[in-house]
C-alpha cells in the first residue's frame, strides 16, 4: 500500500457497499458462471413500466435543461393529485420534492438537521443506518418481535422515548410499511395509536412509503393522516411503476415543520443532485396521471404479488419456517430458528452463516437479517419474491413463477436434510 493510500485508509468512513445492491452482482456473477440460481436476494420490481409512460419518456429525451431543484411544478401538482385521489393524501405541491430516487431524499431529510437521534426499527431497510451515519446522526435501535408481525407496537415506542439518555435531542423515527424486509404493514388503528405516541414525545418521522400503492389489498393508509403535522412522507417510480433505474422519488413535508426546514431539504438537494432529469419528469407527469390504464396495471400486480408471496409464504411454512403471509410489497423474512439445532451441527449459528451455506449449497440467494439491523445470531433472511417473468404476468393474467416455487422447494429440502 503507498504512503496516500495508507494515510487515507485511517481516515475512511464506515460506509461500505449496499448489501442488497451487492448480493445482486453476486447473483449475476453466478449467472455468468452458469451456476444454478434462484434470486431471493435482489428486491427489483419485475413487472415493466407501462408502455404509455414509456413513450413519454421516449418523446422527451431530447429535453436536456437543468430542472428547479425542488422538481418541474406540473409535476409536483401531478403528485399531489395524484396522491390525494389514491390514498386520500393532503399533499400540496409546494410542499413535495422531486428527488433522483427516495434513497436520496431521505438523505436530503436527515441531512438537513444538524444532530439528532435517528430511531430505525429491526427489522428495517439496509441503507437507513448509513444514510442516518453519513447525516453525522447517532443511530438507536428499536427491536421488534416476531409475534409482533416485526411491527412496531405502541409500548415499545413509548418506553423507548421513556428510557432515552438525551430526551431533548431531536428524534427522527424512520418508519416503512408496507415493510422492507418483512411485506408487513399497519391499519388504521396501529398507525393512530402510534401517532399518540409521537406527538406525546414530539417525535419528526419520516414515513417511507415506497411500496404503499402496492398493498395486496390496494388499502394503504398514510401515517400522515392521524400525526399530518410531524410526518414526512417518501415515495417514488421504483416499485408501483417498475422503474427503478429511472430514479424519481418523491417526498411531503407537512407546513408544520415551518419553511426554513424546507428551505434546508431543498438545499442539500441543491448540492446533491442538482435536479432530477428532465426527461424522466416529464415521463412522470404520464405515470401520476390516474387514469384506467395506471388503475388497471396496479390491480394486476397487487393481485399476482399477492397470489405469489402467499404460495411461498404457504410452502415455507409447509417446510416448518416461521414466516406471515404478506400484506404488500415483494418480500417474506422467514425466521428459521425452529432448526437452530441442525444448523448448529453444520457449523452455522448467525444468519450470515445461513445464507452463505444456502446459496453454496443450493443457489437460492438470500440476505441475512443482519443486513437489516438484526443481531448476527438471528437465523433470519430476506426473500424477494420477484423471479418471475414480469412482462409474461401481465400479458397473461397470471405469473408463471414455476422457477421461483423450485427455488423454495431447494431451500426446505435443504432444511430438512
Amino acid at each position: 500500500m503507498s504512503p496516500l493510500a495508507l494515510r487515507l485508509a485511517h481516515q475512511l468512513t464506515d460506509t461500505r457497499h449496499s448489501e442488497t445492491l451487492l448480493i445482486n452482482e453476486v447473483s449475476n456473477r453466478l449467472a455468468a458462471a452458469n451456476r444454478p440460481l434462484y434470486r431471493f436476494g435482489f428486491g427489483q420490481s419485475p413487472f415493466p413500466v407501462p408502455e404509455h409512460v414509456v413513450e413519454a419518456l421516449r418523446s422527451n429525451a431530447y429535453r436536456k435543461e437543468y430542472l428547479n431543484v425542488q422538481g418541474l411544478p406540473e409535476l409536483r401538482r401531478a403528485v399531489s393529485d395524484f396522491h390525494n385521489q389514491v390514498d386520500g393524501s393532503d399533499w400540496h405541491p409546494d410542499q413535495i420534492i422531486i428527488g433522483a430516487g427516495s434513497k436520496i431524499l431521505l438523505y436530503c431529510l436527515m441531512a438537513a438537521v444538524k444532530s439528532a437521534d435517528v430511531a430505525l426499527i429491526s427489522p428495517s431497510w439496509v441503507s437507513y443506518e448509513p444514510q442516518a451515519k453519513l447525516a453525522q446522526h447517532r443511530v438507536l435501535r428499536i427491536k421488534t418481535r416476531f409475534e409482533d408481525r416485526w411491527r412496531l407496537t405502541p409500548e415499545v415506542l413509548d418506553q423507548f422515548c421513556d428510557m432515552r439518555d438525551e430526551p431533548n435531542r431531536p428524534l427522527i423515527l424512520v418508519l416503512n410499511y408496507p415493510g422492507n424486509p418483512d411485506g408487513e404493514t399497519y391499519n388504521a388503528n396501529a398507525l393512530r395509536d402510534l401517532a399518540d405516541v409521537m406527538r406525546r414525545h414530539h417525535i419528526y418521522v419520516i414515513s417511507d412509503e415506497i411500496y404503499g400503492l402496492l398493498h395486496h389489498k390496494g388499502e394503504h393508509i398514510s401515517l400522515a393522516q392521524f400525526y399530518p403535522e410531524g410526518t414526512m412522507v417518501t415515495s417514488g417510480l421504483s416499485k408501483w411503476c417498475g422503474a427503478g433505474g429511472w430514479r424519481l422519488g418523491i417526498c411531503h413535508i407537512p407546513t408544520q415543520l415551518g419553511p426554513d426546514y424546507l428551505k434546508r431539504v431543498i438545499g442539500v438537494a441543491s448540492e446533491t443532485y442538482s435536479c432530477v432529469s428532465t426527461p424522466v419528469q416529464l415521463a412522470a407527469l404520464t405515470a401520476y396521471t390516474y387514469d384506467q390504464r395506471i388503475h388497471d396495471f396496479l390491480q394486476q400486480q397487487r393481485a399476482i404479488l399477492s397470489e405469489i408471496g402467499n404460495r411461498c409464504a404457504g410452502m415455507l411454512e409447509k417446510g416448518r419456517v416461521r414466516v406471515y403471509r404478506p400484506e404488500g410489497g415483494f418480500y417474506l423474512f422467514p425466521d428459521f430458528s425452529p432448526f437452530s439445532e441442525s444448523l448448529a451441527l453444520r457449523g452455522i449459528e448467525t444468519g450470515s452463516d445461513l445464507t452463505k451455506r444456502i446459496l453454496q449449497d443450493t443457489g437460492v440467494a438470500l440476505l441475512p437479517g443482519s443486513a437489516f439491523g438484526m443481531e448476527e445470531n438471528s437465523l433470519t433472511a430476506r426473500l424477494a419474491y420477484v423471479d418471475f417473468d414480469g412482462v409474461q404476468a401481465l400479458r397473461d393474467g397470471v405469473a408463471d413463477a414455476s422457477h421461483l416455487y423450485q427455488g423454495i422447494e431447494k431451500l426446505c429440502a435443504w432444511l430438512q436434510t
